[in-house]
């Protein structure tokens, strides 16, 4: 079953001595993150922020005793790397011809023909540009760029994404074949 929450955050390093973070926010306004509410971890702890500067936040933990600032440079240092997270459901729904890129995985892959290929199983995104991890059961893993040239339909609603692989890409070569 498909994770129900979507990645709005990730927490960096400290900022000073008092229990600032860098935040690094994924929402297509930046600011908007804080707008959310509360956000949780992997873990299931929860947090609220307040922005103080660009980029730079003062965290909650929400427990179930009452909320928890975080104060000193040790326990801002203790969270670096969390990701934040929020609920599908509290995001709106995506306008026509839009999705979300975690709507993406699970997605079975089709090539130009309609032919199974793979499912998606992780969208990546490093910064220079989308790319999709298509596994295959015979095969390696397969990965493309999300452009419209390697994947000119998605449609999530009927469960699949058609793929066109650059001709440098070998689709059809299993683990068998590359270790004769």
């Amino acid at each position: 079953m498909p994770d129900t929450r979507i990645l709005l955050g990730m927490i960096g390093r400290p900022h000073g001595v008092r229990g600032l973070v860098h935040v690094t926010s994924y929402t297509a306004d930046p600011a908007a993150l804080a707008e959310y509410g509360v956000l949780s971890d992997d873990t299931g702890r929860r947090f609220a922020l307040d922005w103080r500067a660009d980029g730079v936040a003062a965290l909650t933990q929400i427990t179930p005793a009452g909320r928890v600032p975080v104060r000193d440079r040790d326990a801002a240092a203790a969270l670096v790397n969390t990701p934040l997270y929020i609920e599908r459901d509290r995001l709106p729904a995506p306008e026509e011809d839009e999705f979300y890129l975690a709507d993406l995985i699970g997605l079975a892959a089709q090539d130009a023909a309609g032919a199974a290929i793979g499912t998606v199983a992780t969208v990546h995104d490093y910064g220079g540009g989308v790319s999709l991890e298509i596994t295959r059961p015979d095969a390696a893993p397969l990965i493309l760029p999300f452009t419209r040239a390697c994947v000119p339909v998605v449609d999530p609603a009927a469960g699949y994404v058609r793929v066109v692989p650059p001709a440098e890409v070998v689709v059809a070569a299993d683990r068998q074949d590359s270790a004769a």
